[in-house]
């Protein structure tokens, strides 16, 4: 894995970058995800905590997408404090083969996975 800056990023994944800090702030949740698809729609939500619902912020903004016809990922950024993808994240990003997946510290660090 490779850390990088946004600024380092291809505009288009620092876009995703800046929507995936505008869903974590917005809800004030511990998450933000955003996603683009092969077709270049951009897809950003937060992660949800409700007692009957549990996803995370990738799983939240994937259902979004998918619910609108969507079958692949071109890309997929996740903000979150944890240093590595979560097994669910994994998974998702697994089921949908992005090309580009960047794991986003809130200090600001993007860390390519791939």
């Amino acid at each position: 894995m490779a850390e990088a800056g946004t600024a380092a990023l291809d505009p288009e994944d620092a876009k995703l970058v800046t929507l995936a800090r505008s869903a974590r702030a917005r809800a004030g949740t511990p998450e933000g995800a955003a996603i683009r698809d092969d077709m270049g729609r951009t897809y950003a939500a937060a992660s949800v905590g409700l007692p009957s619902l549990q996803l995370t912020a990738l799983q939240a903004a994937v259902a979004t997408a998918v619910s609108s016809g969507v079958q692949r990922l071109e890309a997929a950024v996740i903000l979150t404090s944890d240093t590595t993808l979560s097994p669910a994240d994994a998974a998702v990003i697994h089921d949908l083969s992005p090309t580009t997946v960047l794991l986003a510290g809130a200090d600001g660090a993007v860390t390519v996975i791939r």
